[in-house]
């Protein structure tokens, strides 16, 4: 006899923002993963919209009025609990109007992001936390030949722009020469309150204890099978297809980064992906997804509204 079909439920999922602090609940003991934290949200009723869903839901359990227009895509995810399947259709609002109360008797509270912890929600819940927590502009370094010029043309980019995240890219430099280059590295960007993400192989956190995590180049992923850095440290991983960003997310990535959306210099002649393909395989992953290749700050907002977390790049940033 064949399994019966699981089906899966789709479930709006609201982002409210407030003061830099994220509204979230505590579900019921008697309910599916009762006793942990959520994000407000319900399911999408038949000849609903996510975003009528949305609107009455946050009404019904908190109270507060929601401008339709006000909420943009953050990220969807597909989660496999084994008894039950969910699409977790998540979205954001800064312009929740009203005082919040827990209109079912649920537990409410602001946190800031760096409050959540993943423990704490249904394990579906975790791309959610760390989109929170990401910038929606990942810098990357420009073109590196050896650690001094390199040190020159970073010092000057920080005090044109400080991002709050920075991947450290240098694949000109040799393994002592970027190692030199991180360590400096390191002492300026902690100056300018950026984080900084190491860009190679998962074992250069051991030389760089104070780095914020790796970033892996894809030839550096696809040799591995399961995460290899700590939780407590961000994990990136370079995609260019469907393929690769399921293995990114088999390796437990936090981000990926995803390109060339558009034609670039540095790679002339590869074909790019053009936003129709980018919001598709955005539509595809479940984890935070910057655009990289040929975009702008002008382009940040375009990609956010294809449900991607922002846009990474050099351009914007590097001289």
């Amino acid at each position: 006899m064949a399994e019966p079909t699981v089906k899966e439920v789709h479930v709006a999922v609201a982002v409210i923002v407030r003061n830099g602090r994220v509204l979230i609940a505590r579900r019921p003991d008697h309910v599916h993963q009762g006793g942990l934290l959520e994000f407000p949200g319900g399911k999408v009723e038949p000849e609903e919209t996510v975003q009528q869903a949305l609107v009455r839901e946050i009404a019904e359990e908190t109270g507060l009025r929601v401008p339709p227009e006000s909420l943009r895509p953050v990220i969807g995810i597909r989660h496999d609990y084994g008894d039950k399947r969910v699409f977790l259709d998540v979205w954001e609002t800064d312009r929740a109007e009203g005082e919040p109360e827990g209109r079912e008797g649920q537990p409410i509270e602001w946190r800031s992001p760096s409050e959540l912890s993943d423990r704490e929600f249904p394990a579906a819940n975790r791309p959610i936390i760390r989109a929170l927590r990401l910038p929606h502009r990942l810098a990357l370094t420009g073109p590196v030949t050896d650690a001094g010029s390199g040190l020159s043309e970073l010092k000057a980019a920080l005090a044109r722009m400080t991002p709050e995240l920075m991947i450290l890219r240098a694949p000109d430099l040799d393994a002592e020469a970027y190692l030199d280059f991180a360590h400096q590295a390191m002492t300026v960007c902690g100056g300018k309150a950026t984080d900084l993400l190491l860009h190679g192989a998962p074992e250069l956190l051991r030389s760089i204890p104070g780095a914020r995590g790796v970033h892996l180049p894809w030839r550096e992923a696809e040799r591995l099978s399961e995460r290899p850095v700590p939780a407590d440290v961000w994990l990136g991983v370079s995609c260019h297809n469907a393929e690769q960003l399921r293995h990114a997310e088999r390796l437990g990535a936090d981000y990926v980064l995803l390109g060339a959306v558009q034609p670039t210099d540095s790679h002339p002649g590869r074909p790019a992906l053009g936003w129709q393909a980018f919001a598709e395989l955005v539509a595809q992953a479940t984890v935070p997804v910057y655009g990289l290749g040929g975009l702008g700050l002008e382009d940040e907002e375009k990609a956010r509204s294809l449900g991607a977390q922002g846009i990474a790049g050099i351009g914007f940033w590097w001289r």
